[in-house]
Order: structure tokens, then C-alpha cells, then sequence
């Protein structure tokens, strides 16, 4: 374990925080100082203080920022509310509190851990609200908790995805995207071996690493370089004292962020630069977009030793789960016990992070759910970060997960009268899959995700 990482880190944030309150101090005064503000000089300091002000890190969640959407027309109002709670997550329900009638398919989308706060799927989140009842896993920062609460490794992962379905009910969709696709497919596993009563009705897989044998990318490629043991002596380090998680081992978040600001540097530098040229110019709405999201990338959140480690070694090191040996809870995961819950994988074709092919293994894996209830999807011209955010989440995929929502909701459910179409003639794979076949997808690896207007910001290295 590397004892001085997260000390030495905590440090150096400590040191900065007067830099960047001093920073945050000028742009407020400039904000009552119009008259200089505005002028080229002043929009320069503004410009130069909003570096400064950003860099840094933020280690609690950011706020949803839902609070009303439009529901065939009319703005109804939202409530953010905690359905149920444990130490390490909470389930965060967004209550329409004029709730449509017939009721409307209840999604629980499950959120990654893997550095970043679940509000990284605020877009995908604000996306479904108007036609689903949405929930999500909002998983807590472990350095908040303390070591009394116990372990959080993989197994726990998968039993929070089970109890939280269970929590909202019967008839529960599932959405899982990037890292958390391999727990989602263990739980609906487990649950169908034990004809749970609350087995989903179908689960959408988007952009996971189920098997990162087929066209591995450089992110899988450093997964196997170094044995576990490596991973533990350099990347794991100990919460400081002065947090309720103090002691507890962790894969600290700024790691983790370091490791996706390398991944693409040169972007994020060109943004930063810009960001701070459309400030000092005066055109301010370019500039803010840039802040915004970064404001959302540089809110970190840890992961335990146990979560990070074991799913760097069962996940990426040993394929156990496509190898058929992934066990939980003492428990072999068999996919092929699932016959009732509906599935829906989807990729991006320029994803450089989960390459085409490693979603679409769960379709071989699922070998006795009936053709009908199996679909399939590549998305032309995304990489990782476009498959669950951004126009064509929305206009191209956001459709198909819909429809086969509302395809396989048990319940009667009102479809809005301003529904997206799928749209006919996009380059995709829309049938479902009379015959899936993980093996023969190319073994060329997926190209640079070049078509995202942000960078991608998720690792499948959780």
C-alpha cells in the first residue's frame, strides 16, 4: 500500500485552497466592479482567475440540478428523494409530484463507480424523465465512511443492485452503464436463479467491459500488465486523518482522474486554453460550457481497496465472468438462468475505452432467453461518453432503449404523445439477435473516440 499518496495529495489541496479562495474573491469583486470588469483588462483577470479557481478537486456530490421537466407539453415539477439508504449508497428516487396516469415505467439506472459521482449521468438521467419513473444508485464517497460500516467489495455491489431493485418493486427496467454492466448481469443472474419475485423486466447493457478479451483496448491492456499485487503496493492508499473514513483503504479518486486527464491530455489542455480565450474576448457561453464540465469531472470520489482490486482481477485480469467462473456471495453466476428479463446491449462504434464487441458478449452469455427478447445496438460515430450523454444518446439511442422498455413493461403505461421515433436508416444493428455471437466481432480494435465533443470520462478500470 502506498502509505504517503493520499497524505501528500491532501497536503498540496490544503496549501492551494487560499490560491483559489483569493481567486474566487477577485471574480466576485469584479462581478460588483462592472465598469472594469468589462473592459478587455478585466476580462483577462476573469479569465485567468477562472483557471485558478478550477484547479482543484471537489470530493462531494455535485447537485442533480432536476427540478422540473416537460411531460407531453407541460412542465411538471420534480422532488430528489432518498427511498432507501445504506452506509455506502443511497437510492435516489425523482418523484414527478404530478405523477402521470397510467403510470410509467420505473427504470433504476445504475451508476459506476469508478472516480466520478453518479451525477456523471445527469444527461442520461434528464433524457428519460419525461417518458419513465426514474431512480438511481447514488453511491457515497468512502472516505464519509467510516471503517465501523464494514467492507465494500464487488459482492456488496451486486447485493445493492438486488436489494435496491427489490426496493422499487416488480417490473423494474434496469440501466447499467460502462463498469457496473458486469455487476447488473451477475444480479439479474442471481435473481433469476432464485425466481426472485422482483426479477427485472429488462435490463439495458451500455458500453461494459462483460468481456474484455474481444478487441482489448489500451485501458484492458494496462489491466493485465502488472499482476494484482502490483495495483495494490502503488495505487492503494489510506484515507487521512480528519475524515469519517479515516484509515479506510481506498483507490483514492484524484488516481483515478489523473489516469483520464493522461488518456487525453492534449484535449483537455486545448479546452482549458479556450476556455480561458472565450472568457477574455467576452464571449462568455463557450467558456462556461467548458466550466460546467468541468466543474462536474473534477468532483472525485474514492473507491475502497476491496471494490477497485476486485474487479481489476476477476473483471479485466481473469475474465471470470465470460469464463464462467465469477462467483458472488459463494455463488457461481450463470447467466444462463436468466430467461424473463429482456436485454438490450449497446456500444459506440469509436469507443476506445469498452470496444465494440465486449458489450454485445452478454447476448452469447444469455444463451436461453429467447430470441425476441434479445436486441442489439452499435452507434456510428460515438466513443464512450456519446453513448449515454449527448444528441445522439438522445435522437438515435434513447429511442431503442425505450422501446424496448415500454416492449416488455408488465404494466399498462402511457407512451407520450411526443415520443421520439426511431429514426429508419441509421448504419446500426436494430434487429434483435436470432443467433448472437460475441466471437464474431472483428478483432480490430475500436478507433480513438475522436466523435465525442468532451472527453470521454469513464474507465472501465472502474
Amino acid at each position: 500500500m502506498n502509505l504517503f499518496a493520499y497524505p501528500a495529495y491532501q497536503a498540496f489541496a490544503d496549501l492551494m485552497l487560499p490560491a483559489r479562495h483569493g481567486a474566487a474573491l477577485i471574480n466576485h469583486s469584479l462581478d460588483a466592479w462592472p465598469a472594469f470588469r468589462d473592459t478587455p483588462q478585466g476580462r483577462s483577470l476573469r479569465a485567468s482567475c477562472d483557471l485558478i479557481t478550477l484547479a482543484g478537486l471537489t470530493h462531494t456530490r455535485p447537485p442533480f440540478g432536476l427540478n422540473e421537466i416537460v411531460v407531453d407539453g407541460k412542465p411538471v415539477k420534480l422532488v430528489e428523494e432518498v427511498a432507501t439508504r445504506t452506509p455506502f449508497a443511497s437510492l435516489v428516487h425523482f418523484r414527478k409530484e404530478t405523477a402521470p396516469s397510467p403510470a410509467q415505467p420505473r427504470v433504476l439506472v445504475i451508476a459506476p463507480m469508478s472516480g466520478h459521482f453518479a451525477t456523471l449521468l445527469r444527461g442520461t438521467v434528464k433524457t428519460m424523465l419525461a417518458e419513465h419513473d426514474v431512480y438511481i444508485t447514488d453511491w457515497h464517497n468512502p472516505r464519509d465512511v467510516p471503517l465501523s460500516q464494514g467492507r465494500f467489495g464487488f459482492d456488496e455491489y451486486v447485493q445493492h443492485v438486488i436489494d435496491f431493485t427489490a426496493k422499487i418493486g416488480a417490473g423494474t427496467h434496469l440501466l447499467a452503464v460502462c463498469q457496473p454492466t458486469v455487476a447488473a448481469l451477475a444480479a439479474v443472474a442471481l435473481m433469476a436463479a432464485d425466481d426472485h419475485p422482483a426479477q427485472p423486466a429488462s435490463m439495458t447493457l451500455m458500453a461494459g467491459p462483460l468481456d474484455t478479451r474481444i478487441n482489448p483496448t489500451k485501458v484492458n491492456a494496462l489491466a493485465k500488465s502488472k499482476p494484482i499485487e502490483w495495483f495494490e503496493r502503488n495505487l492503494i492508499s489510506a484515507v487521512p486523518p480528519g475524515f469519517a473514513g479515516a484509515h479506510r483503504r481506498v483507490y483514492p479518486g484524484f488516481v483515478q482522474l489523473n489516469a483520464f486527464m493522461a488518456m487525453n491530455l492534449g484535449r483537455h489542455l486545448d479546452s482549458f486554453e479556450t476556455m480561458h480565450y472565450e472568457r477574455a474576448k467576452g464571449d462568455p457561453v463557450k467558456a462556461d460550457t467548458i466550466w460546467t464540465f468541468y466543474e462536474e469531472y473534477f468532483a472525485t470520489m474514492d473507491l475502497t481497496a476491496d471494490f477497485y482490486l476486485e474487479t481489476v482481477e476477476t473483471v479485466f485480469q481473469r475474465h471470470a465472468l465470460p469464463l464462467h467462473e465469477l462467483h458472488v456471495g459463494g455463488r457461481l453466476i450463470e447467466p444462463s438462468k436468466i430467461r424473463r428479463t429482456a436485454l438490450l446491449t449497446v456500444e459506440g462504434e469509436k469507443d476506445d475505452i469498452c470496444a465494440v464487441g465486449q458489450t454485445l458478449a452478454a447476448q452469447d452469455m444469455c444463451d436461453k432467453l429467447r430470441p425476441y427478447l434479445k436486441t442489439h445496438h452499435v452507434q456510428t460515430g460515438v466513443g464512450h461518453y456519446g453513448v449515454f450523454n449527448g444528441h445522439r444518446w438522445e435522437r438515435h439511442i434513447y429511442p431503442r432503449v425505450r422501446a424496448v422498455i415500454y416492449d416488455n413493461e408488465p404494466r399498462a403505461v402511457a407512451v407520450s404523445s411526443r415520443a421520439r421515433a426511431i429514426k429508419p436508416g441509421v448504419p446500426a444493428a436494430l434487429a434483435p439477435l436470432a443467433a448472437p455471437a460475441a466471437s464474431a466481432v472483428n478483432a480490430h480494435a475500436a478507433a480513438p473516440s475522436t466523435g465525442d465533443a468532451l472527453p470521454p470520462h469513464q474507465s472501465n478500470l472502474v
